[in-house]
């Protein structure tokens, strides 16, 4: 049944093509809606210090070719389209950080990851772009 969920959830925030989600991934988001607090699942580049960068995983959700071109030092490159594909790849446990240039794609891959039970997973509000601009640490 879980599978499904993600499944459907995975399907409905596809772009290429409009998906109507079942009655139950519908219910486990209004689910995980409902009992989320307003920042829960975001951080701000102003909270990157050299203990929370250290400690993160940070995940790229960019295409390849952005990810060639530029990314944070040691972030891992998944697509965001491919998280719930690839979720085996993304740590269970300590702070994950999504981003991709802005945050709105990796917004809807935390969202994915968090709706199938992936507590520890953030995204980068403002993006890679705010990160560059404003990270409280940058490693050289």
């Amino acid at each position: 049944m879980k599978r499904s969920i993600i499944a459907a959830l995975a399907l409905s925030l596809a772009v290429v093509a409009p998906v109507h989600a079942t009655e139950e991934a519908i219910e486990a988001m209004n689910d995980y809606m409902a009992f989320q607090e307003y920042e829960s699942g975001i951080m701000v580049p102003q909270q990157i210090d050299q203990i929370v960068f250290e400690a993160s995983t940070f995940i790229d959700a960019r295409d390849a070719e952005q990810f060639e071109a530029s990314t944070i030092p040691g972030a891992i490159n998944i697509e965001w389209r491919e998280v719930l594909d690839r979720i085996d790849e993304i740590p269970e446990e300590g702070k994950v950080i999504l981003f991709c240039n802005t945050g709105s794609l990796s917004a809807q891959a935390t969202f994915a990851l968090r709706v199938a039970g992936r507590e520890n997973v953030v995204v980068l509000q403002s993006g890679f772009l705010g990160w560059q601009e404003n990270a409280a640490y940058k490693p050289e």
